[in-house]
């Protein structure tokens, strides 16, 4: 059976690097068998994904920073458990979408993270989530994902 990180790669997917942190706090924590991770922004090799859905950025834009998101939440994941194929369960992903007040598809933007997890974990991708519309992000990201993860008992 492939690897997770085998699956990613099959999809065209690599995971980076985890991410430093902009400000004060840690890219996760675990606790027990979750990882909590901290909100990751659409961010590949430095370069942030800006801009506002409903104004200068399409549903499918979002969408594909939204995947983005999701990759770099793995990174800190694999950072702290040391294999993505500890993970057991994707328990929770909630996503901030940097939206117009007019704005009502959060949901079809955070589905780029909810439906790259399912692809790639199955079954053990099937999660609860958020979609949350926020008037701006910090460095002007497009959208913020975090994700609760629960691992496999060593």
């Amino acid at each position: 059976m492939p690897s997770i990180e085998d699956k990613l790669k099959q999809k065209g997917w690599i995971i980076p690097d985890a991410p430093k942190p902009v400000a004060a706090y840690v890219p996760g924590v675990q606790c027990g068998d979750l990882i909590y991770t901290s909100g990751q922004l659409p961010s590949v090799n430095g370069e942030i994904r800006k801009g506002k859905l409903g104004d200068n950025l399409s549903i499918s834009e979002g969408y594909e920073a939204a995947k983005i998101c999701a990759l770099n939440c793995l990174s800190v994941i694999k950072s702290i458990a040391g294999d993505l194929d500890r993970i057991a369960q994707i328990v929770k992903v909630v996503g901030f979408v940097n939206s117009t007040p007019d704005f009502e598809a959060q949901p079809k933007v955070v589905n780029g993270a909810s439906e790259l997890l399912g692809e790639i974990f199955g079954d053990a991708g099937n999660h609860s989530r958020s979609a949350v519309g926020v008037s701006s992000l910090p460095l002007g990201a497009c959208c913020e994902v975090e994700i609760i993860a629960k691992l496999k008992e060593k």
